[in-house]
């Protein structure tokens, strides 16, 4: 028996596998296919790092830790749908609900006074933030759009705003004192043990981490950004906004990048209310609204205050007085700055571009905005797309070409293996990284509140990505570039390896080549504006924005994107596509009983899932993947996706009809006569029975509905809202 794991996960996916995973199963199971269900959950993840203090009947098992160890092995065949990546306002958000359901869990404590609040702290730290994809992502990526999603968008082309070249949409980033400049970088000739040494100015010494062993051809970098050039870069920013008559908005990655990102928004924050903390600071900082949890941790902060209501009248007029900040819900009131965890910019960036360069203004329109991202390590690439746009206007996704990628992300490469070696610099000193022989390696000379980090990037990693790229290449007959800046330190260590790399490798005939992020990024659009094909190889967090970027403006989304990650061990790990939206997906649900979910990257991921399994074996699982290909192609061509409106076709609606297709392609396929025989009666019924099954989806809609929960929701009940059909239930159960 085959197995494949598919992963439980948060909000709209989540709610989505009540619904699809019984498809699945009853499908899977005709080719001797077991799908085995993980809660990776943030709830579960809540619940298992506190599993051995709590009740006995509360404790609940590690299933990410598990993952992670299968991920290592051969036999790894892994479904990954997208999870909260939470900020700290999730996380204290999961735990209330988690502890109104009677889970005997602590408080999240905003300050570490007791051993019981760093034992808490320290677990609940390991939960927040990208705590799942460097665990499970043992490999490296290969995300591209299929063929048939991209000569569907190309049929049906997504909205695009107008362009003009008098658009004053910008980018801004601090170019000097930030984690580019400040970057040095070195590769180990040998395996060691480093030590993160920190040496104050009068002389005493902190450790501020140790054991941290590396291997022989491992990339370590070290690099800070300056609190005060923040600070400084900040207040002009502020100002350029206020003076231009544009929107000022701030874009990072706050959940990610956990421990850098989150104290970054907090200078934000405390910039655009300069005043607020100029007179009431004390107070505020004292009170731990610091506003690394964004304005509205503030806000809701202040009614334990004294003088809570000049605190809050100060708050608005600096909103009046100040440039207007970019809104995440102008009719409620939102910004940019109220929630870390709202505005992530390799999702908010792309819908800017898209939208003429606008984001939302307080008044509920549209309008130019000072994009800020403050490190300027690959702020350089949204100002490129930028720039191009005001010079040759809005891409026209009917004609568009496409720009897939290669990711460095195997063994937590690069900045999103940084979080345990994220440091807040507490005084004036040096930072420095020593090896075992007490050399050092690297160093800085730092100030009071800079933040510095250091990463790395293993040599088997790196090797394994220039393979793929390789590839891939060769696969698709396309370009490669590798996004590689030779300014920056550590790109110049890669740029050596990818060099040697490739003689590796037969290349006879492929067209490779290494760019700066900014070049690679104009290439890449004059490109797709001839209609013309670029991969994009990049390392981690270009990844992650190249995989949003390219998509949105390719697809208007990037959920539809195909993503497999060949596991270094031997396994595979098929991810699903971003969830970005999934929060706003599950509010409609609960208001209308409308799920607009797309479910695309979950059927794209499921077909690899099964081929992968046919490679070592099962020929069965073959026919599966092909017959869910044509189920997928033929849902695209009939328009059985997701609408947006409660009473039409949702997500519900479209997993009707990928089991109708799938049941009927298995039904009339050739390659297996047992398995076309199984499912003809399959095909036959929910042939029949469709008119009944639509009816049920949508009668249900237009009324609120219990899930019983937001991040834990009460398994009976989601699955009555999202199996309604008894038709279709019943026609499953006979499989």
């Amino acid at each position: 028996m085959s197995k494949i794991i598919y992963t439980y996960t948060d909000e709209a996916p989540m709610l989505a596998t009540h619904s699809f995973l019984p498809i699945i199963q009853s499908f899977a199971s005709a080719a001797e296919v077991e799908v085995e269900a993980r809660d990776i959950s943030l709830a579960g993840r809540i619940v298992a790092a506190f599993a051995d203090v709590l009740p006995e009947d509360q404790r609940e098992s590690d299933a990410l830790a598990e993952l992670g160890e299968l991920a290592k092995t051969p036999g790894a065949n892994i479904i990954k749908l997208p999870n909260i990546s939470a900020s700290v306002p999730q996380l204290k958000a999961a735990i209330a609900e988690l502890q109104a359901r009677g889970f005997a869990l602590p408080d999240y404590p905003n300050e570490v006074m007791t051993d019981e609040d760093a034992d808490a702290r320290a677990r609940y730290d390991a939960v927040k933030g990208s705590a799942v994809n460097p665990v499970l992502r043992e490999g490296n990526s290969d995300r591209r759009a299929p063929r048939a999603v991209k000569e569907f968008a190309r049929k049906h082309p997504h909205s695009m705003g107008a362009w003009s070249a008098e658009s004053k949409t910008e980018v801004a980033t601090m170019g000097v004192n930030d984690f580019r400049s400040n970057e040095k970088s070195v590769t180990l000739p040998a395996d060691d043990e480093l030590t993160i040494r920190f040496t104050a100015t009068d002389g005493s010494e902190t450790v501020l981490k140790d054991g941290l062993k590396v291997l022989e051809g491992e990339i370590v970098d070290s690099t800070f950004i300056s609190a005060k050039a923040l600070d400084a870069f900040l207040a002009e920013q502020i100002q350029r906004a206020k003076d231009a008559g544009v929107l000022f908005s701030v874009h990072l990655k706050a959940t990610m990048m956990k421990v850098s990102d989150p104290i970054i928004f907090g200078h934000v924050v405390r910039a655009y209310f300069s005043d607020t903390f100029a007179k009431y600071g004390s107070q505020l900082l004292a009170a731990g609204l610091d506003g690394e949890n964004g304005l509205g941790a503030i806000l809701s902060g202040l009614d334990e205050l004294d003088g809570a209501d000049e605190i809050r009248a100060s708050i608005e007029r600096e909103l009046q007085e100040g440039p207007a900040l970019a809104m995440v819900n102008s009719d409620k009131g939102i910004t940019n700055l109220h929630v870390p965890s709202d505005v992530i910019v390799d999702a908010s960036m792309p819908a800017m571009i898209r939208t003429s360069g606008h984001m939302w203004a307080p008044d509920g329109e549209e309008a130019d905005t000072i994009a800020v991202i403050p490190d300027s390590s690959y702020a350089g690439v949204y100002q490129a797309v930028v720039e191009d746009c005001k010079a040759n206007g809005a891409y026209d996704p009917t004609t568009m070409g496409t720009v897939p990628n290669v990711g460095l992300m195997a063994k937590k490469a690069e900045e999103y293996g940084s979080h345990d070696k994220t440091f807040r610099l507490e005084s004036d000193g040096r930072v420095d990284v020593v090896n075992a022989a007490g050399e050092v390696l690297l160093t800085h000379d730092v100030e009071a509140g800079d933040i510095w980090r250091a990463c790395q990037t293993k040599d088997e990693a790196v090797r394994d990505w220039v393979k793929l790229a390789v590839t891939r290449a060769r696969a698709s007959a396309t370009p490669a570039v590798f996004w590689l800046d030779a300014e920056r330190a550590h790109d110049a260590e890669l740029i050596k390896k990818v060099e040697a790399e490739l003689p590796q490798h037969d290349v006879s005939g492929l067209e490779i080549r290494v760019l700066s992020p900014v070049e690679a990024t104009k290439l890449s659009v004059e490109r797709i504006r001839r209609g013309e094909d670029t991969i994009s190889v990049t390392g981690n967090v270009l990844r992650d924005y190249n995989t949003d970027l390219f998509p949105i403006l390719e697809l208007g989304t990037s959920a539809k994107m195909l993503s497999v990650v060949p596991l270094l061990a031997g396994g595979g790990l098929f991810e699903t596509g971003a969830g970005g939206s999934a929060p706003k997906h599950v509010q409609q649900l609960v208001e209308e009983n409308h799920l607009r979910w797309d479910s695309l990257g979950e059927f794209m991921a499921l077909a690899e899932s099964f081929r992968h399994l046919a490679v070592n074996g099962n020929r069965r699982a073959a026919v599966l993947a092909e017959t869910l290909e044509t189920a997928t192609a033929g849902l695209l061509n009939e328009n059985k996706s997701p609408s947006r409106r409660a009473g039409e076709i949702d997500n519900r609606g479209s997993h009707f009809w990928i089991a109708r297709y799938w049941a009927e392609a298995l039904a009339q396929q050739t390659e297996d006569a047992d398995l076309g025989e199984r499912f003809k009666p399959v095909a036959a019924a929910l042939i029949e029975g469709g008119d009944d099954i639509e009816r049920e989806l949508i009668d249900v809609q237009g009324q609120s509905v219990d899930l019983g929960g937001y991040f834990r929701v009460d398994a009976e009940l989601a699955d009555g809202v999202m199996r309604p059909s008894a038709t279709l239930n019943a026609v499953l159960a006979s499989i």
